[in-house]
C-alpha cells in the first residue's frame, strides 16, 4: 500500500493505538477522524454518529478550522450520500462527489470537495457511525488505481481497504467508550441513590427531630424558660450532628481525592470525619501499602464506605476498626465492628440488605476477593484482598 508520508504497518499501528488510549466518546471520535485523515493523507475527514430523527447525535471534523466550522452552520442532516452510507451500509468511493446524482449541495461556507471516500462504522448489524474523507493529496502513485473514467479519483482501492480496517477498529473503540460512559452513568446513579438513602436515614431524621425540638422550645419559652433553654441546647446539638452527617455523605461522593492523595490518605481523612460524626469509635491503620492501580483503589474505597455504612447505621457497633495492609503479594482491606452481627447461614438474605452483592461485584471486578465473617452478637469482619500493592 502506498499511503503517503504515514504509510505502512507502523502508521496503521499508531492509529489503532491512538484510538485505544481514550475512554470518552468525544475523544475517541476525534482520534478516529484525525487518524483517518493522517493515515490516508486527505485534506478533510469527518465522522457522524446518527440519531433516531434523521440527524446526527455527534459530528466531528478534522481539517476544518473552528471559524470555518462555525460559519458552516448547523450539523448536517442524514441526506444524499451520507444517508446512503448509513442506510445501505456500503462503502462509497467517488471521483467527484459533486457529480454524483445524490449530491444535494452544501452551505456557502463549506470547503470545496471533490474526491470522496466514505465507510459505515458497524457494530455487528448496526451502523453506529459513518466515516468519510475528501480531497486526497495528489501524487502520481494514487492516480493509478481509480474506477472513474476520467482518472480523477484520488482515493484508491488500497485506501478503501485501509480505511475498512480502521473503521472496524473504530467500531470497537467507540463501543468500548460508550460502555465506559454508560458504566460511569450507572455508577453516578448508584451514588445518587446511596446519597438519597443516606440523607433520608440520617440527615432527614435529625432535621425532623430538630424541628420537633424547636417547636417544643417555642411552647416552653413563656411558662418554663429553663426547660426552653435546655430544648434550645438540644436544637444546637441536633443541627451540629446533621451538619456532620451531611459532610460525611458529601465526602464519600468524592473519590477524586484518590488521584491527589491516594487510598491511604483518603481513607484516613474520611474515617476521621466519620469518627467525629458518630458516637461509635472509628479507627484507621495503614501498614506498608504502596499505590495500587486506580481501579483497585476506587473499588477498595467503595467497599470500605459500604462496610462502614453497614457498621455505623445497622449494627449498633460501639467500635469500628479499618485496616489496610500488605499480605504476601497482595493488599488487604479489613473492616471490623463489634455490632450485632448476623447468622452466616442467612448471609444470602443479609447480602441484599447489607450491600454484600455490590461489594463482591466491586471486588471481583478488579481481580480481588471478598470474605465475610459474622455471628449474632459477635460483630462482623469484611475483608477485601487484591493483588499488588
Amino acid at each position: 500500500m502506498s499511503q503517503g508520508p504515514r504509510s505502512g504497518l507502523y502508521a496503521v499501528s499508531s492509529a489503532l493505538l491512538a484510538m485505544s488510549r481514550h475512554l470518552e466518546v468525544r475523544d475517541v471520535l476525534k482520534t478516529i477522524v484525525a487518524s483517518a485523515r493522517e493515515l490516508l493523507d486527505a485534506q478533510y475527514a469527518a465522522l457522524g454518529v446518527p440519531d433516531d430523527h434523521g440527524g446526527f447525535a455527534q459530528f466531528v471534523v478534522d481539517g476544518v478550522s473552528d471559524a470555518q466550522w462555525k460559519a458552516i452552520g448547523p450539523l448536517p442532516r442524514q441526506h444524499g450520500i451520507l444517508a446512503a452510507m448509513l442506510n445501505e451500509a456500503r462503502p462509497e468511493r467517488l471521483a467527484d462527489v459533486r457529480k454524483d446524482p445524490r449530491f444535494e449541495g452544501w452551505p456557502a461556507a463549506h470547503p470545496d470537495m471533490s474526491d470522496f471516500l466514505g465507510l459505515p462504522i458497524r457494530d455487528g448489524d448496526e451502523v453506529i457511525g459513518a466515516l468519510f474523507l475528501a480531497n486526497k493529496n495528489r501524487t502520481k502513485e494514487n492516480q493509478k488505481d481509480c474506477s472513474a473514467p476520467d482518472g480523477g479519483c484520488g482515493f484508491t482501492e488500497d485506501d478503501q481497504e485501509l480505511l475498512t480496517i480502521l473503521a472496524q477498529h473504530a467500531a470497537i473503540a467507540l463501543t468500548n467508550a460508550r460502555l465506559y460512559e454508560r458504566s460511569r452513568e450507572l455508577t453516578i446513579a448508584e451514588e445518587r441513590s446511596r446519597l438519597a438513602h443516606e440523607l433520608h436515614d440520617a440527615v432527614s431524621q435529625k432535621l425532623f427531630s430538630l424541628r420537633l425540638t424547636a417547636q417544643a422550645a417555642a411552647a416552653l419559652v413563656d411558662r418554663d424558660p429553663a426547660r426552653a433553654k435546655g430544648e434550645l441546647h438540644q436544637v444546637a446539638m441536633l443541627a451540629a450532628e446533621a451538619t456532620e452527617e451531611l459532610r460525611a455523605a458529601v465526602i464519600e461522593l468524592r473519590p477524586a481525592a484518590l488521584d491527589e492523595d491516594g487510598l491511604v490518605a483518603t481513607l484516613r481523612t474520611q474515617i476521621q470525619v466519620l469518627d467525629r460524626a458518630h458516637s461509635a469509635r472509628v479507627t484507621f491503620a495503614g501498614h506498608g501499602v504502596r499505590a495500587l492501580p486506580a481501579a483497585q483503589e476506587e473499588a477498595m474505597l467503595r467497599v470500605a464506605q459500604e462496610a462502614l455504612h453497614n457498621a455505623l447505621r445497622h449494627s449498633g457497633a460501639g467500635r469500628v476498626d479499618v485496616t489496610l495492609e500488605k499480605r504476601g503479594t497482595g493488599t488487604v482491606l479489613r473492616v471490623s465492628d463489634d455490632g450485632s452481627g448476623f447468622e452466616p447461614t442467612a448471609v444470602r438474605a443479609a447480602g441484599r440488605h447489607l450491600g454484600l452483592v455490590s461489594m463482591r461485584d466491586r471486588s471481583s471486578g478488579v481481580g480481588g476477593t471478598l470474605s465475610v465473617e459474622s455471628a449474632p452478637g459477635k460483630g462482623t469482619t469484611i475483608e477485601m484482598e487484591v493483588p499488588g500493592g
